[in-house]
């Protein structure tokens, strides 16, 4: 299974617009940060996590020429926003899968309602085709994808575990009977948004305590704003086993 790492960001990016912060202002390209999303593949499957704004531009970074679903985390822009731009896949392939909680399908809907209607249809507009995610196993591709359900805030959100590897972004509590589901890993990507307190991200602090207790072979930090520092010098700061994502990494599971 390869992972690559399409963004690393929070929901503004790195650099922030305007911003004089130095972490914005770095010319390390580690420091340089597209809205979060990750593409997992395995065998000849391919499959995007959360498409943002800035989705054309990962997936030419990536070479991608296919995909064979979307997954979605939760419905908020910096994850949903490039949905438009699957059309060159629709124009090659068909209608897409989309992988969601109820909930977010139906916020999909509202907004990108050119994409899901059946009637007087836009020739140019992609489709899909709805997949709804429970809290409960499903097929993906040749294997079962463990969903892990999170609150970000007051909103649920799901994070997904495809065998020894799990993805959570975007979370802020978790129950223990969830966190059991997430045992025995090979790599955790969890979301670090900074150092201090936030109503809605672990923190630093709260995301380490999280990777310590799971205890997986290695994590990986995502969801990152410039305000938890230059990756450099926080990669200096983390256990052994924990590393400070950065876009266009790719691990091998």
């Amino acid at each position: 299974m390869k992972i690559t790492f399409l963004g690393t960001g929070t929901s503004q990016g790195i650099p922030v617009i305007g911003s004089t912060n130095p972490v914005c202002l770095s010319t390390n390209p580690k420091d340089k940060r597209l809205r979060v999303s990750v593409l997992v593949e395995w065998d000849s499957y391919t499959y995007v996590i959360d498409c943002g704004p800035d989705f054309r531009q990962q997936m030419l970074r990536a070479k991608c020429t296919k995909i064979d679903a979307v997954i979605f985390t939760h419905e908020h822009a910096d994850h949903t926003a490039g949905l438009d731009d699957i059309r060159p896949y629709f124009f090659n392939q068909g209608a897409i899968p989309i992988y969601a909680h109820k909930r977010v399908l139906g916020e999909l809907t509202r907004r990108f309602d050119y994409i899901f209607t059946t009637e007087n249809k836009y020739p140019g507009a992609p489709s899909v085709v709805q997949h709804e995610v429970k809290n409960e196993a499903f097929p993906l591709g040749n294997i079962e994808v463990v969903p892990i359900n999170a609150k970000h805030y007051n909103i649920q959100v799901f994070g997904y575990r495809f065998q020894n590897f799990a993805y959570l972004t975007d979370i802020k509590t978790i129950e223990d009977s969830e966190l059991q589901k997430l045992k025995g890993l090979d790599v955790l990507v969890i979301n670090a948004l900074r150092e201090t307190e936030h109503p809605s991200h672990l923190n630093l602090e709260q995301a380490l305590e999280i990777i310590a207790y799971l205890n997986p072979k290695r994590a990986y930090l995502t969801h990152i704003s410039h305000l938890l520092g230059f990756h450099d010098a926080v990669q200096q700061t983390l256990p052994e086993n924990v590393f400070l994502a950065y876009d266009n990494l790719q691990i091998t599971i």
